[in-house]
């Protein structure tokens, strides 16, 4: 009974034995599944440092936008008040002259009626009276040159803005007045010396269209191609020197004439 029972355990034991290979090689089939990406702290970091200047970049347009913004009000302001101010001049000086006149013609004393016996002496009182009145008048203030003289001494003490304000105020009161070709010529100018060459372009060369004939038209054309030597064109400077030589010629004037081949070198005209 015993030896029965060694047998049948022995034969468990190599029923085991037969099946350890088969059993070793079964394994279960899977595969692991993918790791999941996650995000390192330098690459958070990153992300925010990013974030951070993007930000402050569009901080910096809007604060940059709100100073031009400002700016401009200022300058708009500015050249308001300068219109006002020229408008205001321009009124009291032609009040002044409308009272002088006023005064003048209250102070004179009415004809007497021509004695017949002194003909001729009558005729030379009433001339002596009339040639008095006209000195009196080419005496007053023309409100007109007024006007502009205070562009100019704007732009002589270096205020460029305020010139180029009461100039501008000046050419729309007095648009046909002779100054007109003066005053559009020194805004082109005052333009320039701000450091506005495109700007200062565009009026002078408008002042040499609209009135070539004009006593500053020759003036407009040189400094037509000073802010056209500045915007970085050369040629085209050159081509307002040659129309500036061919239109005026020998009419230019001798300070502008010495001025004119330097500028023309410079240009590197041909």
């Amino acid at each position: 009974m015993k030896s029965a029972r060694l047998l049948s355990t022995a034969a468990v034991a190599l029923v085991v034995l037969a099946a350890a290979p088969a059993l070793a090689q079964y394994q279960p089939q899977y595969q692991a599944a993918p790791a999941q990406p996650f995000a390192t702290q330098s690459s958070v970091a990153n992300l925010d440092n990013r974030i951070v200047a993007l930000e402050r970049q569009i901080s910096d347009l809007l604060r940059a936008e709100e100073e031009n913004g400002h700016r401009i009000g200022q300058l708009e302001a500015q050249l308001k008040q300068s219109r006002e101010d020229a408008a205001a001049r321009i009124a009291a000086l032609e009040a002044q002259l409308a009272a002088a006149n006023t005064q003048s013609v209250a102070a004179q004393p009415a004809e007497a009626a021509p004695e017949p016996a002194k003909p001729k002496q009558a005729v030379a009182n009433a001339s002596s009276k009339s040639g008095a009145i006209s000195a009196v008048a080419s005496t007053e203030p023309d409100p007109a040159e007024e006007a502009y003289d205070a562009g100019y001494q704007l732009w002589k003490s270096g205020k460029y803005d305020e010139a180029v304000g009461a100039l501008r105020a000046f050419t729309a009161a007095y648009p046909k007045h002779r100054r007109t070709s003066w005053a559009n010529n020194l805004t082109g100018r005052a333009l320039l010396d701000k450091g506005e060459p495109r700007a200062a372009a565009e009026v002078l060369l408008a002042n040499y269209r609209s009135n070539p004939k004009g006593e500053r038209a020759a003036d407009s054309l040189y400094y037509l191609g000073q802010s056209l030597q500045r915007l970085g064109q050369p040629s085209q400077a050159c081509k307002a020197y040659a129309e500036l030589e061919a239109v005026y010629g020998s009419t230019i004037r001798a300070d502008l004439k010495k001025l004119l081949p330097a500028a023309k070198t410079e240009a590197k005209c041909g």
